[in-house]
């Protein structure tokens, strides 16, 4: 059950700004506590203060009534002024940095809820405490790294995974309890992400996709970029060989997908995919169609492509969640970072299918593995085939 924390008294507020927090996956999490708050207050006008980058994700959401949008150039000193202007009586913090907490400091807000850590609990009204059985990310050292992997390499058996951790521990309850404090319910809720009929069809139009999700053959979806680091990506070749060996067990068309740092990648898997559909033997199963959209969508744009896709193949990144936000199953291979921390959807969801390799020293939160990248290719190509279902659920 999720622990509750102490309540802040405070007036029914008129106005509430949230300072969302600054990258896509963390944003996707937070829709859960987002549309909690708008249970708990639901005549407030709620702002919600994000990065320009990340302001077109919350068009439509039902939870948010405005949004005000910073540059990442931007001072403390000009978004608290921007702030000064609106009046609200509530600010809600979501990130834990001493900036986030500056800025509604700066901005006036007299009435400021967040996590207090380090001195940043100076500049809050109401700094509220870790919640119960938080788990936190801690990297480990190339030193330890270095001594697991010698242990399993001598057949010494490894410690318990870290990673094996209770559902509460997932970084969607990290932002349900702050907004438990006000008085909202802490129960979770799937992460949702709210298109129109209208942009979806515009989406498919422009870049050329079916959106009709009877389509046939339909849509599946390659994600193989990882904003973070090397230690998120699963290997291309293998991403290109369980796209073959998918599509040679269920006939279906391919979206490759990814942002303008993984158009090379991106440009590199469509040939590939592309020159093997051209060389199949006569009389053989229908290799893919692949249709590459790297770099070419907005992110609403990107949104839809994936609600047209009957299952999404990714790593660990942004796109996992919006997904998983807009009703695609995905099937992720994890190496440096935790499914039972930051996997997609709701935990224990069983639409989706979370692999994790062998590697003791995983989860480790490295952006750049020290050794070998065990975590990731102990996870194998059947595996992943073998992960995607017959039919969107």
């Amino acid at each position: 059950m999720a622990s509750t924390p102490p309540r802040v008294q405070i007036p029914a507020p008129g106005r509430i700004l949230v300072r969302g927090v600054n990258w896509l996956g963390d944003a996707v999490m937070t829709g859960p506590a987002l549309l909690r708050l708008r249970e708990r207050f639901p005549a407030a006008h709620i702002s919600l203060l994000t990065s320009e980058k990340l302001g077109d994700l919350w068009r439509n959401h039902p939870a948010v009534d405005s949004i005000l949008l910073f540059s990442q150039d931007e001072s403390v000193w000009t978004i608290g002024r921007q702030l000064r202007r609106e009046s609200f009586n509530l600010g809600l913090v979501l990130p834990n940095s001493p900036r986030s907490a500056l800025e509604l400091w700066l901005g006036g807000v007299p009435c400021r809820v967040g996590y207090g850590a380090g001195w940043r609990h100076w500049l809050l009204t109401h700094a509220i405490p870790p919640r119960p059985g938080y788990v936190p990310m801690r990297k480990r050292s190339r030193a330890e790294i270095g001594r697991l992997a010698r242990a399993a390499d001598r057949g010494t058996p490894p410690p318990a995974r870290v990673s094996e951790i209770p559902a509460a521990a997932h970084h969607l309850h990290h932002y349900l309890h702050l907004v438990a404090a006000l008085g909202a319910n802490p129960a979770p809720l799937s992460p949702k992400l709210f298109l129109t009929p209208e942009e979806v069809g515009a989406a498919a139009r422009r870049l050329g996709f079916a959106s009709d999700p009877a389509a046939s053959p339909p849509w599946f979806g390659l994600n193989a970029g990882a904003e973070y680091g090397p230690a998120k990506r699963w290997p291309p070749e293998r991403f290109v060989a369980a796209a073959l060996e998918i599509t040679r067990r269920t006939p279906c068309r391919w979206l490759v997908l990814g942002g303008v740092a993984d158009v090379d990648l991106a440009g590199r898997i469509t040939a590939e995919l592309t020159a093997s559909a051209s060389s199949a033997a006569s009389g053989a199963p229908a290799l893919p169609f692949v249709l590459n959209l790297a770099g070419k969508t907005t992110l609403r744009e990107l949104c839809a492509a994936l609600q047209a896709c009957r299952v999404l193949i990714t790593n660990d990144t942004g796109p996992m969640h919006l997904a998983a936000a807009v009703g695609t199953p995905v099937v992720v291979p994890f190496g440096s970072t935790s499914p039972d921390l930051t996997g997609p959807g709701l935990p224990g969801d069983p639409r989706h299918r979370l692999l994790r390799g062998s590697a003791p020293c995983s989860p480790c939160f490295l952006r750049e593995c020290p050794i070998d990248l065990r975590c990731l290719t102990t996870i194998s190509v059947e595996e992943v085939a073998n992960g995607v279902s017959p039919g969107k659920q």
